[in-house]
């Protein structure tokens, strides 16, 4: 049955104008410089290594304590996932408090306490903030490790790993990261089921021996706390924790390739790209260049003013957001440039993020552009800086970065030196357009023959966990004798059978959705041999609603009322109700494609693609073209949950995506050859 869902937006602005005598032909003299009040914590160290910073501060009655083990990077291999394993298991209780119990002390004091491989955090009431910190280190210093526990933690994560599966987005970021750093660097490599199941609870044992170690941990503690009082408490909690060698393992070397190149990942049920543009760079908070670097890659795409997000969404329309960034780890970073692109604009979009990424290297920025972005770094310093949370973030970096003590205060300093030259050379330096990898993770079948006929670039094929393969096949040979009329045939043969459906001449859908927590409302009833209607409501308000009575039509939305007309009313009469198959019948078999592992025929009729499993006969999707506010775009509705109505199966959860939105509707009644009226279609 056809599907007609409307997305309602209703803008309203407001626009104040303030007249005043202004001499609009001067620029207005910057200000004074802002006076920066920077804190500095209060510091001290237990004989074990760990250093300790306290920052007072009693505005609010509540405190805080951050542990951070500063370990190297470590590769974990043929058992990655352990850290994680770890993480979850640390703070379940402790040899000393049950687990039960442990969790009911912390909801009883309104805390909160979490754990990782490498930390962990406590927040509380200032007046049980002694007690919160006494539960974190006994769980921290006496962790409880289960056979049980350590079953479900795998649980969970083999949970985790299925549904990333076909998670677009996670799949891309996980072979970027592979790619990029290499899959043998610990920033390179990733957990995988076969991974995951080497571990046993042994290793995650000795893994908490080895590295949860005070050598190089931090200890921050903010908020309503007395330095004097805070520091014996410490002291009897932290200082029996005991001290050992660190692991430290060599990094493999991180290199770009000798000349850019594309990377594509082939994900079937992608219906957008994500688009990467990424080279490893070598950038330290210490270095020189580090303030032009981060101006410059502000310039280029470091939010709404950035020159990828002016191209790419407000000028070209290709992307709800396009943005960059530049790391400067002790270790590897890199540069990346990304957005998620429309399918059918992923070359295009390929060509002007390059493009943007050229031009800041090859031709200076201009003085606005430089004030702008300097003016975004000075104005969240100033606002930050006298956070209680900042001055302890800042005195870390100093310390874990091995920064001079006076690197916040000269901040503003800093950046306000830089240059156009400095951005220009920073931009040269670091933006590596010709030696980089462009990873492409999206639809093979629609995106890589406008890739091949734009790029000048080689392309080299990756499978979902970075390994080398081939070109992905981009259609499959369609068996002789199938076409549009017999894929259709079989899918009424799958919902119930021709007499079944013959005996159908009229249909009343009744569906619910849920936008930010209010309920969407469907009502769609049809009529042999080609009457519909469609309302959509929301908290008993129409919000829109479309009509056709087999000659002529209208929709109604929002106060107006719109007769069909032209190309929109033909596109009507061609369809056929109550089941909109049956004109499907004269529609092009266009080819197979792969869909979560399964082979649908792909019948395309007008401006819409409709995909009928292969095995099963049953449809799955329907995708249509449409005109939006930022050009062509596809709306694809996947349809699943089929279930018997007076014998014939019907699909019970429709899930719509509208760019970022994705609607889901579940069928809440059917009724067939009752509820519909002439009336209905008036």
């Amino acid at each position: 049955m056809k599907t007609k869902i409307f997305s309602i937006i209703t803008i309203v602005f407001l626009s104040l104008t303030v007249s005043a005598q202004i001499d609009r032909s001067q620029q207005p003299k910057p200000g004074p410089a802002p006076k920066i009040n920077l804190g500095t914590p209060k510091k001290f160290a237990l004989p074990n290594g760990l250093q300790v910073l306290v920052v007072e501060n009693h505005k609010l009655p509540r405190a805080s304590a951050t542990l951070t083990i500063d370990n190297p990077p470590m590769s974990y291999g043929n058992k990655k996932g352990v850290e994680g394993l770890l993480s979850g298991m640390l703070g379940t209780g402790s040899t000393n408090t049950p687990k039960a119990t442990f969790d009911e002390e912390v909801d009883f004091l309104g805390a909160n306490i979490s754990f990782w491989n490498e930390g962990a955090r406590a927040s509380s009431l200032s007046k049980y903030f002694p007690k919160v910190l006494g539960l974190m280190a006994d769980a921290a210093f006496n962790p409880v490790f289960t056979q049980e526990e350590f079953d479900k933690q795998v649980k969970q994560f083999l949970d985790e790993i299925k549904n990333d599966a076909k998670n677009v987005k996670a799949i891309a970021s996980r072979v970027e990261n592979a790619l990029t750093y290499g899959k043998n660097h610990p920033f390179g490599e990733f957990t995988t089921e076969e991974t995951l199941k080497n571990v046993t609870l042994q290793d995650v044992k000795d893994l908490y021996n080895e590295t949860y170690k005070p050598n190089n941990a931090y200890l921050v503690i903010i908020g309503d706390v007395n330095f004097n009082e805070i520091k014996s408490q410490v002291e009897n909690l932290f200082g029996a924790w005991k001290k050992s060698d660190l692991i430290v393992q060599k990094l493999p070397k991180v290199e770009n390739p000798s000349t850019t190149e594309i990377n594509f990942i082939d994900m079937p049920n992608a219906v957008q790209s994500e688009l990467s543009i990424i080279n490893a760079v070598d950038l330290k908070m210490n270095d020189k260049d580090y303030y032009a670097a981060l101006l410059a890659n502000q310039i280029l795409g470091g939010g709404g003013t950035g020159r990828l997000y002016k191209n790419l969404r407000e000028d070209k329309g290709y992307t709800y957001g396009a943005y960059s960034g530049i790391g400067s780890s002790r270790y590897a970073s890199r540069f990346k440039a990304s957005a998620s692109v429309r399918n059918m604009v992923t070359d295009s979009a390929m060509v002007e993020a390059m493009k943007e990424i050229n031009k800041i290297r090859y031709q200076k920025a201009t003085q606005e552009e430089l004030d702008i972005a300097k003016a975004k770094y000075i104005g969240s310093f100033v606002r930050n800086v006298e956070k209680p949370e900042t001055v302890a973030s800042y005195a870390l970096n100093i310390l874990t970065n091995n920064l001079p003590a006076d690197y916040y205060k000269n901040y503003l300093k800093n950046i306000n030196a830089v240059t156009l030259d400095d951005v220009q050379n920073a931009a040269i330096k670091y933006f590596n357009a010709d030696k980089a990898r462009i990873i492409i993770t999206g639809k093979g079948i629609d995106v890589l023959k406008n890739l091949e006929n734009t790029a000048d670039y080689k392309i080299n094929y990756f499978d979902k966990n970075g390994n080398p393969t081939e070109k992905p096949s981009m259609s499959l040979p369609i068996p002789d004798g199938v076409t549009a009329a017999t894929v259709v045939d079989n899918y009424f043969e799958a919902i119930g059978g021709k007499d079944k459906i013959a005996s159908i001449n009229s249909v009343m859908f009744t569906s619910e959705a849920e936008v930010q927590g209010m309920k969407l409302n469907l009502v769609q009833k049809s009529a042999a041999p080609n009457k519909s209607s469609t309302t959509v409501s929301m908290m008993g308000n129409v919000m829109q609603k479309m009509v056709f009575d087999g000659t002529k039509g209208y929709a109604e939305g929002q106060g107006q009322k719109k007769e069909l007309s032209g190309e929109e009313l033909e596109k009507v009469k061609k369809e056929s109700y109550p089941f909109t198959d049956k004109a499907y019948k004269t529609g092009t078999l266009d080819r197979i494609e792969p869909i979560d592992g399964n082979n649908t025929y792909v019948i395309k009729f007008g401006e819409k693609e409709i995909f009928y499993d292969a095995k099963s006969g049953l449809k799955v999707k329907e995708v249509t073209k449409a005109k939006g506010p930022q050009g062509e775009m596809t709306l694809p509705i996947v349809f699943s949950d089929y279930k018997e109505v007076n014998g014939v199966k019907f699909p019970h959860k429709m899930t719509q995506k509208m760019g970022p939105m994705e609607l889901e509707f579940i069928t809440k009644e059917i009724k067939i050859n009752e509820g519909v009226s002439d009336a209905d279609f008036q």
